[in-house]
């Protein structure tokens, strides 16, 4: 029997310079260097989901795609959660890089499922806890 429950995910992601990124309607954002973390989730096939995003060369769909296409930008780990996608993006410290972000369809009023951690490497925590 297959749960209908989706599968939450973040993913660390390293931005090695400063970035202009297009982001389908969001329009154009500067990111600056350092430590991202992107939460997401998928209903089915959650592990091609995460291969997906993993690979550089697709077709842009979710905002994500725009900034992991990026040459200099490296994802430096995935975590997987049961808690909802909300929740766990909650819990994420960190700041609001570009608003909206992943939350087109968030109906739990997510200023962004993108946060941004800090310059340095290891200089933030994933968790407000």
């Amino acid at each position: 029997m297959r749960s209908n429950k989706p599968l939450t995910y973040r993913l660390l992601i390293w931005v090695e310079r400063a970035l202009q990124l297009h982001v389908g309607a969001l329009g154009r954002h500067l990111l600056g260097p350092g430590l991202y973390v992107y939460t997401g989730s998928a209903r089915r096939n959650p592990r091609a989901r995460l291969q997906r995003h993993l690979r550089r060369d697709k077709r842009l769909r979710w905002h994500i795609d725009y900034l992991l296409s990026q040459p200099e930008v490296q994802v430096l780990d995935v975590e997987i959660w049961i808690a909802p996608e909300c929740s766990v993006n909650r819990d994420t410290g960190g700041t609001v890089p570009i608003a909206g972000f992943g939350a087109s369809d968030c109906v739990a009023g997510c200023a962004s499922h993108l946060r941004y951690l800090g310059a340095t490497p290891w200089g933030g925590t994933l968790s407000k806890r």
